[in-house]
């Protein structure tokens, strides 16, 4: 499964999915800054509101039970982030400038968490890596658990290795970190009540085999086949699978003297039109020769 290859629909569910656990991380951001703007010391060790004379633990100064105070709205941060959430999912320039502009204007916003995990996939889209990890982080920042971020970042980093990059090694291990933590999250998940069954098994389904593919390629990179190939089969097992994918693994195959399969999944490579296909054709031929000559 290709990043790149995903339809507008499936993003569109991963989106939602992922926005689950952001949506809340948002929602306790903006109670915990209204809380700590709206209490001050009291004799005694307690918080009290300013305007009210309501202390911390919930009641008022005479002891009387009272309802917290709803979280200030501004109305023009409000009508910023609407322009923000309309931008259409692929027009990636628009969300870029529209969303670094709103977290330039309020950047202790609440909804940030959200703004920065769509830049994030705004800047890999357009290929702008740098910007895409700094987007990343601030994401993470403030909601470690964003499955579309941590599975994203977790499959990029592989992909784009550079075994002269001195910290190549330290770039492995925070993609399987990412990728062994999104796949934590993904077992967990609840169903966000705006898909329906099929859309959340379809959705949770694809992130999953994606950050199978990331942990599997990182595996590769670090000189694991079996490790590697355990991935990779769980990555080619959903839906269309990724050539490169199935690449990797026929590679593991071979390292693991297993010929026989990996002809197989360097078949099923050379299936696919792309730029692998000669590839996977040339590996499937040198896979036989090797299973020809191996002992049986």
């Amino acid at each position: 499964m290709s990043y790149l290859i995903r339809s507008a629909a499936l993003a569109a569910v991963g989106a939602a999915l992922a926005l689950v656990a952001t949506s809340s991380q948002a929602q306790q951001q903006s109670t915990s800054q209204q809380q700590q703007q709206t209490t001050k010391p009291t004799l005694g060790g307690q918080t009290q509101s300013p305007a009210t004379g309501q202390a911390a633990n919930g009641q008022t100064t005479n002891g009387q039970a009272q309802a917290p105070a709803a979280p200030k709205v501004d109305p023009a941060e409000e009508a910023a982030y609407k322009q923000f959430a309309d931008v259409k999912p692929d027009d990636y320039d628009q969300q870029i400038q529209v969303g670094e502009d709103f977290v330039k204007k309020y950047p202790q916003s609440r909804y940030n968490v959200i703004v920065y995990s769509r830049l994030t996939t705004a800047y890999y889209s357009k290929q702008q890596m740098d910007k895409m990890y700094a987007a990343s982080d601030k994401a993470l920042a403030l909601n470690p658990n964003n499955v579309q971020v941590l599975t994203l970042v977790g499959w990029v980093i592989p992909h784009n290795f550079d075994p002269n990059d001195p910290d190549a090694d330290r770039r492995l291990q925070k993609a399987e970190v990412y990728e062994k933590h999104a796949l934590e999250i993904l077992a967990a998940l609840p169903k966000p009540p705006t898909l329906t069954d099929e859309q959340f098994a379809t959705a949770k389904a694809q992130d999953a085999a994606m950050a199978h593919s990331g942990l599997g390629l990182t595996y590769f990179r670090e000189q694991k086949p079996q490790d590697s190939l355990n991935e990779m089969q769980q990555a080619t097992s959903v839906g269309q699978p990724d050539p490169v994918d199935l690449f990797i693994e026929g590679l593991d195959l071979n390292g693991l003297k297993r010929y026989n399969d990996a002809v197989q999944a360097f078949d099923k490579c050379a299936q696919i039109a792309g730029v692998m296909q000669d590839r996977c054709k040339e590996q499937e031929a040198k896979s036989k020769t090797e299973a020809g000559q191996s002992p049986k």
